[in-house]
């Protein structure tokens, strides 16, 4: 059985519109990114877990193998929600680890340019009105008639009571936007973001608001992309060239969690006790702490998201996120950046992608090669992705030694 498991190779897609490449071809593309970027082939790879949750229909793995090559591997086809991608990795780290396989591929896709703000939703004509379709569906002018399982109106009531049972005093639009003003600065320096536009704390809180105090900018921007990884064994990774080593980044914690039973999240779902719990779990069997992290890389699906798993992931004292954010601490030049690459907000998150695409920027980093974003001597990373429902993963990755 291999004890420890490391990322030899990953890539994204640029997030945005891809009008002319369906969900095979966005797969695909990062696929064989990721292949060339750890120096393998679809021929050494042992597992196939590939994660969709919208248009590709069933079996997104085997549509994806007659474009990349079809060796008779096992394919495992993901939907957990927002936490696809990074269970489709965490298939590839249980097979690795369980001994069935050497060499691992995840890969999460989805399309969603035009789907309306949120996974589900449709745009009526010109207006600014959003017209719900299903779970995802949402939007200010309807919020308030369909409830709290719109995403805006869920995770608007998460960012309010965290503020109420903490007893801030100012002003909640304020705070929030300067998360949100934080991650568009953030995504300037981001290529492959879909947004890369600085924007002004009077712009984001004078933008059409969705469910108070998210404004739009302020919400995670639906757009097609993919991203992808190759993990290989600590053994296989020993027959490889230097090179190949010493970019392979460390895997030193692979968490899935979901809710447990709570009176309360049966009405109001709970995204904070299954982020708790997985990322105590990850400190624990990476054996490092929140203060021995370089930059984090969080879920910030809305930026009321974002402040409270400052506090989920223990990156502040409990009931401190607002000091945090206000210490300067999450910012790019502060002790502790959160979501160097713009964030959801302003990166994208075309669902299935996400989970691996927040790897994928905490890898860049401990490489050394996030260009005019890199955080210096960067070594120890953390990625995070909830999706209600309720599934959350958190992955810590270490900077190899080789």
């Amino acid at each position: 059985m291999a004890d420890t498991v490391w990322i030899l190779g990953i890539t994204m897609t640029k997030f945005g519109k891809h009008p002319d490449a369906d969900t095979v071809d966005l797969a695909a593309e990062a696929a064989l990114g990721a292949l060339a970027d750890g120096g393998v082939t679809i021929e050494d790879v042992d597992v196939l877990a590939a994660g969709n949750l919208l248009g590709a229909g069933a079996g997104i793995g085997q549509q994806l193998q007659k474009q990349i090559g079809q060796t008779g591997i096992p394919v495992y086809n993901v939907a957990n929600a927002c936490a696809t991608g990074a269970t489709a990795l965490r298939t590839a780290v249980m097979a690795i680890k369980a001994g069935e396989a050497d060499v691992g591929l995840a890969v999460g896709v989805e399309k969603l340019a035009g789907a309306g703000l949120l996974a589900g939703g449709t745009r009526a004509g010109d207006s600014d009105t959003w017209q719900p379709r299903g779970r995802y569906g949402a939007v200010a002018a309807l919020d308030g008639r369909v409830g709290t399982e719109t995403m805006p109106g869920v995770f608007a009531q998460v960012g309010m009571q965290y503020l109420h049972e903490h007893r801030y005093g100012g002003t909640p639009l304020e705070l929030f936007a300067r998360i949100s003003e934080k991650n568009h600065a953030h995504s300037t320096l981001n290529p492959l973001a879909a947004y890369t536009k600085a924007m002004s704390l009077e712009q984001i809180m004078g933008d059409l608001m969705i469910a108070y105090p998210n404004t739009r900018p302020m919400c995670s921007a639906n757009c097609d992309g993919a991203a992808a990884a190759v993990v290989v064994s600590d053994a296989t990774l020993k027959t490889l060239s230097r090179e190949q080593q010493r970019r392979a980044v460390k895997i030193s914690a692979s968490v899935l969690t979901s809710d447990p039973w709570q009176e309360g999240c049966q009405v109001l779902p709970d995204v904070n006790t299954l982020t708790r719990s997985a990322a105590r779990q990850a400190y624990e069997q990476a054996g490092v702490g929140p203060d021995d992290l370089d930059l984090v890389e969080l879920h910030d699906c809305f930026a009321t998201a974002e402040l409270v798993h400052y506090d989920n992931l223990g990156l502040c004292e409990e009931g401190g996120a607002v000091d945090f954010l206000e210490s300067g601490a999450p910012y790019r030049d502060g002790r502790m950046p959160v979501n160097v690459s713009g964030g959801l907000q302003s990166k994208g998150h075309p669902i299935a992608a996400t989970g691996i695409a927040n790897i994928w920027e905490v890898c860049h980093h401990l490489r050394g090669e996030a260009g005019p974003r890199q955080i210096e001597g960067a070594r120890v990373g953390l990625a995070h992705v909830i999706g209600l429902g309720s599934a959350c993963g958190v992955h810590i990755l270490e900077r190899s030694a080789a």
